[in-house]
């Protein structure tokens, strides 16, 4: 017996140090330091995020922390570097792809690929705050006819009030008061207007008076080139296209007789020398180093694409050199469509790619960006840091309500309002369960940041706000197909090819005829319409025609 005593001791002092392990174990899991799974599970899940209208940006501002306090998500965003368009062709050519894509016009491409999953199921079982978001309003994210599915929210306001313009041809507060407060609705008096003060006032603060800058060297051609001659034609916003909303016929716009009548007054305005001879070859820079001179007499251009020329005349005390927007038309007999309802427009928003770990919690966040918490953080910010509850309404803080309307960096500092798009949004005339409107905005908000030129300016003309001078949305309608530029095109389609190469040509052709001698116009524009036909236009015309009506039945207002 004695010689088993050792073995016996041994046992036990190993039993209890087994014991002692097996405790050690439990305590660190306790506290969650013993294991990986456990020590992952309080840490935030990133997610990949690739926005086509991104920029370079991390998300550790305050509202992006709140964010992920709340969802115990992080993004990790990218973007096209040097606005390269290839990001999402060499997405799909590698197979590689980020968990949340927002890949605009390129959506499509991602589908035939199998890219991005369908959301439908997500939707019906789990995304409450979508449905609730979106209401009647769901089917317009369907892609198509063909294969009504859901693929992405998000991008635009479910609601959006009309209290601004934007897109028109803008000119410059003094004019106005110097020839005292004229008004301004054709082509006709709109180019009375800067003539007469360019002769009066050749020279600007000792520079050359420019009366009309354009930018059309880059895609900015778009949208101070080519959409304002449909606008001046009483055409709304449908991108490259002309639709008869009844009907759903759709035409490449620049087809339309009107469109000509345009641009043969823009290049007799070059012929007059009051068309800034540097329209189509200055770069971004240069135009807005121009239109922050106070040099340029009018535009016609978006005003989120002249913010920093806007913000530096403020700044230099060169507020009668900001720009008031005009209803200007070809006619009487036309609409300005600066205050178009389209509806929500669907099409475009924020995908899951088929590659993702985390495709459950990719949704659960965009479900979570749709809830009245998420659309008051991301509008207004904190409670107590960016604004507070006075008398149960939200009040946003002084300080931060002068930077958000002077300061381009305090969204990209703060978070405050970064966050809206292209995230699902409920829009800035929604209200939430409260009655209170769920964006800082409104359009008292825009009329008290008028600059002072501008309280006097509508003073004289007896208006609050310069949408008083346009056709109001009832007066104009809701869209009943949205707007085409968000459909969604095949890629590799016949349409999809006729449409770039025709998309190509007038951009030169047009051009060419603009900065033409006068009595070459005709000829110029009559090769160009041959050329479009040459390239079977007629066959694109039928296509979109198609697809407005397949989107029309989609939406149920056909």
């Amino acid at each position: 017996m004695k010689r088993k005593l050792p073995i016996l001791c041994l046992l036990f002092i190993l039993g209890v140090l087994l014991l002692a392990a097996c405790s050690d174990d439990s305590n660190a899991n306790d506290d969650g330091s013993g294991s990986d799974d456990n020590a992952s599970s309080d840490e935030p899940i990133t997610l990949t995020f690739f926005n086509a209208d991104g920029e370079e940006k991390t998300f550790d501002d305050p509202v992006a922390q709140k964010i992920t306090e709340e969802t115990g998500i992080k993004l990790e965003m990218d973007y096209p570097v040097g606005g390269n368009d290839e990001t999402v062709p060499l997405m799909i050519a590698s197979g590689e792809y980020p968990d949340l894509i927002f890949a605009k016009g390129d959506i499509g491409k991602l589908i035939e690929a199998g890219g991005v999953i369908k959301l439908d199921d997500m939707i019906e079982e789990k995304g409450e705050n979508l449905k609730a978001m979106y209401g009647d309003q769901l089917d317009r994210l369907r892609n198509s006819v063909d294969d009504p599915s859901i693929y992405n929210v998000g991008t635009y306001g479910v609601e959006e009030a009309r209290w601004e313009t934007s897109g028109t041809f803008q000119i410059q507060l003094d004019v106005l008061r110097e020839l005292g407060y004229p008004e301004i609705n054709t082509l006709e008096d709109f180019e009375a207007a800067i003539t007469d003060y360019y002769e009066m006032y050749p020279e600007i603060d000792g520079q050359k008076t420019i009366p009309l800058s354009l930018l059309g060297s880059d895609w900015r051609w778009l949208i101070t080139v080519g959409n304002p001659s449909g606008f001046a034609a009483g055409i709304p916003d449908d991108g490259q296209w002309a639709i008869d909303d009844e009907t759903g016929e759709t035409t490449y716009k620049f087809l339309k007789p009107e469109l000509k009548e345009y641009f043969k007054w823009l290049n007799g305005l070059n012929d007059k020398g009051l068309l800034d001879p540097e329209s189509f070859t200055h770069t971004y820079d240069t135009y807005i180093s121009k239109l922050s001179s106070g040099r340029v007499l009018s535009i016609a251009d978006q005003s989120w694409n002249i913010g920093d020329a806007d913000a530096a005349l403020v700044a230099d005390g060169k507020e009668w050199r900001t720009y008031a927007p005009l209803p200007v038309t070809l006619g009487e007999e036309y609409k300005s469509q600066g205050l178009k309802d389209y509806g929500f427009a669907g099409g475009w928003g924020i995908s899951i790619s088929s590659t993702s770990e985390y495709q459950d919690e990719a949704f659960e966040f965009l479900d979570w960006m749709a809830s009245e918490e998420a659309q008051i953080l991301v509008n207004w910010g904190i409670e107590g840091e960016n604004y507070d509850v006075v008398d149960g309404k939200r009040v946003m803080h002084e300080d931060d309500r002068e930077r958000k309307n002077t300061d381009a960096d305090y969204p990209k500092e703060t978070g405050v309002g970064y966050y809206v798009y292209p995230f699902p949004q409920w829009g800035n005339g929604a209200l939430d369960s409260d009655g209170q409107p769920i964006t800082p905005d409104s359009e008292q908000d825009i009329i008290d940041n008028f600059n002072e030129a501008e309280k006097e300016v509508t003073a004289e003309y007896g208006i609050d706000n310069w949408i008083e001078w346009f056709p109001e949305p009832e007066e104009l309608g809701v869209s009943k197909h949205g707007a085409a530029a968000n459909y969604t095109i095949q890629s590799g389609s016949d349409l999809e090819i006729i449409q770039q190469k025709a998309d190509d040509l007038t951009e030169q052709r047009i051009t060419q005829a603009v900065l033409g001698a006068p009595e070459d116009f005709d000829a110029s524009w009559d090769a160009m319409i041959e050329e479009l036909e040459a390239m079977n236009i007629e066959k694109a015309n039928e296509e979109m025609t198609q697809k407005t009506k397949d989107t029309m039945e989609l939406w149920g207002t056909n």
